[in-house]
């Protein structure tokens, strides 16, 4: 009887040591696939079954978050449009920045939803390039970065314009108010003249 307690102390303690050899080699199997701020939350755990349900909690959290921003992101996306004195550059990266935070969360659009977008967020005074570029353009065969090229192109040759129309139109004003001076000059010119026959008459008049 007593051999037969001893032998079952004996194979209660070998299971124990079993079971934290087993579970030692859990927490090391943990540990080594987390990332510093993982690690951080379950290095005070004894068992690797604590680490484990830490872990769910700390990665549902996350998931949550990652959720919630994914859809942030996608509405502001829906939402995007071209600000007031923006330049097609200044879009882009605000565009990009969205798309690439999008992407990080798992949502990726392909090149024609992109393209469909950027021509979408344009304000009125681009409708004569989006045409063009429809008319002419297989949109869905066209790649992002070239679409913004186009844009960027046309995008100069309208500043260029109206670069010139304002110089044109200085032009003009200084034209116009040198037209303006000059016959200020000959009417003050002919007034004067009428003044100094007047006055000649005057003096003819009072000597007789």
């Amino acid at each position: 009887m007593v051999k037969m307690l001893i032998s079952l102390g004996l194979n209660g303690v070998i299971m124990r040591a079993r079971k934290g050899q087993f579970d030692c080699i859990d927490k090391n199997i943990i540990t080594s696939s987390l990332n510093l701020y993982e690690f951080f939350k379950v290095s005070q755990c004894f068992l690797a079954k604590e680490m484990w349900n830490i872990l769910e909690v700390t990665h549902e959290v996350t998931n949550n978050v990652k959720r919630a921003r994914k859809h942030a992101l996608i509405q502001e996306s829906e939402l995007f449009r071209m600000q007031d004195g923006e330049t097609i550059v200044d879009m882009q990266k605000r565009l990009t920045l969205i798309m690439n935070n999008l992407i990080g969360l798992g949502k990726i659009y392909d090149e024609e939803e992109l393209n469909i977008k950027v021509l979408k967020c344009l304000d009125r005074s681009w409708h004569p390039k989006i045409t063009a570029i429809s008319e002419t353009t297989n949109v869905t065969m066209l790649s992002t970065t070239t679409l913004f090229g186009k844009l960027r192109e046309y995008e100069l040759d309208m500043n260029k314009f109206k670069e010139q129309e304002n110089g044109e139109r200085k032009a003009s004003g200084i034209t116009l108010k040198t037209a303006a001076l000059g016959e200020e000059s000959e009417t003050n010119s002919s007034e004067d003249n009428e003044a100094k026959t007047l006055n000649l008459l005057q003096e003819n008049s009072s000597n007789s």
